[in-house]
């Protein structure tokens, strides 16, 4: 899967009467005009969806999501389109009045929600629209989540979308938060999307929203507290071996936050970034412009540089373009 590029948080997370953000027309221009040739999407199911009425989705909001493929198609930009939030569950403040894995309700929301999509969005080449179905389902041991259900779910939203479309590529995040490979569902021919998050001690340091670790946070290191590039290849096994029995393996999401020492996360994403490309995976950054991006992520000791009107941290920039795929793009 040679395609590199962003995550665009235009319809993530729905806050109060908040509408989406219409694309970012001039942050896909720089996109595209740097050989990038991916964005994927993160949406939030209640921007298109009336209080609980599940079937009568809002036209409004879909029409801001034809906006967001048209103006990736426009620029030769593969749009993945994710439901991050969906009915019955989301890894960030997971629904309390249903579940996904145990209620037909929610599973019947959520299959219907991505056959409107495939209704939608049918005859558009699958070289330019992947459906990504759930973003990071959890783990075994996880509430009533298990592997058994998780996989029979994605199965029937597969069979759904492609009674409608049969072309549409489809993309299945790992479990786990998305770390953990699924090769269960290896048959089903959709694309496999890992993460670049681990160990979480570095990509998430003093992340406000993450449970504080045991004796609170320390500062990271890396190389260093058991992990260095031969735990990180280790680490990707799994998906090697999905990989190496013909499923695409691409990485949906990666990045540092905020907090992590410039140089630290530098040393470790250098090490993600040459084994992705060692093993010829694409990846799309969490995110462009923000505390996780290329554009002023704000981490300590970064050295900005202006380029094309935006101010961006030149090494990462240049660990990004330096490991794509020679000829990928």
């Amino acid at each position: 899967m040679p395609r590199y590029g962003f995550n665009m948080l235009w319809m993530f997370a729905k806050r109060g009467e908040r509408e989406a953000f219409p694309p970012d027309l001039r942050q896909l221009d720089f996109i595209a005009r740097h050989g990038f040739n991916f964005i994927r999407v993160p949406t939030d199911y209640r921007f298109w969806t009336r209080a609980d009425d599940f079937y009568n989705p809002d036209e409004r909001a879909l029409r801001k999501i034809d906006g967001y493929i048209e103006a990736g198609r426009e620029r030769g930009l593969h749009v993945s389109l994710n439901i991050h939030r969906a009915p019955g569950y989301c890894i960030n403040n997971p629904p309390k009045d249903l579940n996904l894995w145990t209620d037909e309700a929610a599973q019947n929301a959520f299959i219907f929600q991505w056959e409107l999509f495939a209704e939608r969005y049918k005859g558009i080449p699958a070289e330019e629209l992947s459906f990504d179905l759930l973003n990071e389902p959890p783990g075994p041991g996880t509430g009533s989540f298990t592997r058994e259900r998780h996989q029979s779910l994605m199965r029937r939203v597969i069979g759904a979308v492609k009674a409608i479309d049969p072309g549409r590529e489809i993309v299945l995040d790992g479990v786990s938060g998305g770390a953990a490979a699924i090769p269960e569902l290896s048959d089903t021919g959709a694309v496999h999307s890992g993460r670049g998050y681990s160990p979480f001690t570095v990509s998430h340091y003093g992340a406000e929203w993450v449970k504080e670790p045991p004796g609170g946070w320390r500062e990271p290191v890396y190389p260093g507290g058991g992990w260095d590039k031969d735990k990180l290849r280790e680490h990707y096994k799994p998906w090697r071996d999905v990989a190496a029995g013909g499923t695409p393996v691409h990485i949906g999401e990666f990045g540092c936050y905020n907090k992590t020492p410039n140089g630290v996360a530098l040393a470790w994403l250098s090490d993600l970034l040459s084994l992705w490309r060692e093993f010829g995976w694409g990846y799309a950054l969490w995110n462009f412009a923000g505390p996780f991006g290329v554009v002023e992520h704000g981490r300590p000791d970064a050295v900005y540089e202006a380029l094309d009107g935006y101010r961006i941290d030149r090494a990462l920039w240049e660990l990004l373009l330096e490991n794509r795929v020679s000829g990928a793009m």
